[in-house]
């Protein structure tokens, strides 16, 4: 028994200290089952690609028998030989013409496309923003609702059945005006363009020489949807040709492809065919990808 001296009193032991409670980690995957998430859709995005890359060199007994992704007896010379003299070389009159339709057309609408979007961003006029506002309405409409009135209009003009029918629709793209004035606005400073007037230069020459250059990710931009869009498009020629010699590519397949059931040869055709039109779009997007390079206008304003 100790004796504590008077006056004084103890100091009551302190209680343990309670353990910090365990904070729990947020739920999350693993990096196996990230990994292996990002295989299976790699492999899904690209088994179609695989699959036509390997039924391109396959003969039509191959095809109906289900051996499109076999590794043995490879046809694609034949195939290739086929395809260039099946009606007198019809399939690459059609790949000109989807050439002609999707490359001239997709530079003439990028350019018309960033015109509008620069006069939408730059100047002031009266009833600017309902102008605007009908051009955001246009993109709403889906294109196949316009193929009747289109076709209505042509025939007034008499150009159904021509290359202007589906050349001149192709030139008008209401997306491609509202992404080329959201380009302008971001790549386009008010001060550059006001320095160039400074220097006297005119609003043709400021946007030639200025505007159109610091702009050019969104032309490519615009470009490459009109192009691919072009590329693709079906329904308008349906409804526009009737000739074949006219027709773009993808009318061209879809027309062998419909004979396929009396005529089993034209399954090699097709499917080569298929192979050779998929290479202008995979050309033009590795080609044009360095111009997608964001800040070209870094550092112009100081």
């Amino acid at each position: 028994m100790s004796i504590l001296a008077p006056g004084r009193r103890t100091r009551p032991d302190r209680a343990p200290a309670a353990p910090a409670p365990v904070r729990r980690q947020p739920w999350s995957l693993s990096k196996a089952a990230v990994n292996g998430a990002l295989v299976l859709a790699t492999a899904y995005t690209l088994l179609p690609l695989g699959w036509l890359l390997s039924a391109a060199a396959k003969n039509t007994g191959d095809l109906l028998g289900g051996r499109g992704l076999s590794p043995e007896r490879w046809h694609l010379g034949d195939n290739l030989h086929a395809l260039a003299t099946t009606g007198d070389g019809i399939y690459f009159r059609w790949y000109l013409n989807s050439l002609l339709y999707a490359g001239i057309g997709a530079v003439l609408c990028a350019f018309v496309c960033v015109c509008a979007g620069y006069a939408f961003h730059v100047y002031a006029f009266r009833g600017k923003e309902q102008l605007f506002g009908l051009v955001l309405l246009g993109v709403l409409v889906p294109t196949t609702a316009l193929a009747l009135p289109m076709y209505l209009l042509a025939s007034q003009l008499h150009i159904v059945n021509t290359f202007w029918a589906v050349f001149i629709p192709s030139l008008v793209n209401p997306f491609g005006v509202y992404l080329s004035r959201v380009f302008c606005a971001g790549y386009i400073p008010s001060e550059v363009l006001e320095a160039a007037r400074v220097d006297g230069a005119g609003e043709l020459r400021t946007f030639w020489s200025i505007g159109l250059r610091m702009v050019m990710p969104g032309f490519v931009t615009v470009f490459l949807f009109q192009f691919t869009a072009i590329w693709n498009n079906f329904f308008l020629p349906l409804v526009m040709l009737s000739d074949n010699r006219l027709f773009p590519v993808s009318l061209g397949l879809y027309a062998w492809n419909t004979q396929t059931t009396a005529f089993p040869e034209y399954y090699p055709l097709v499917v080569t065919g298929s192979l050779l039109a998929v290479v202008p779009l995979v050309v033009a997007f590795v080609a044009l990808q360095r111009h997608w390079k964001a800040g070209l206008t870094a550092g112009s304003v100081k």
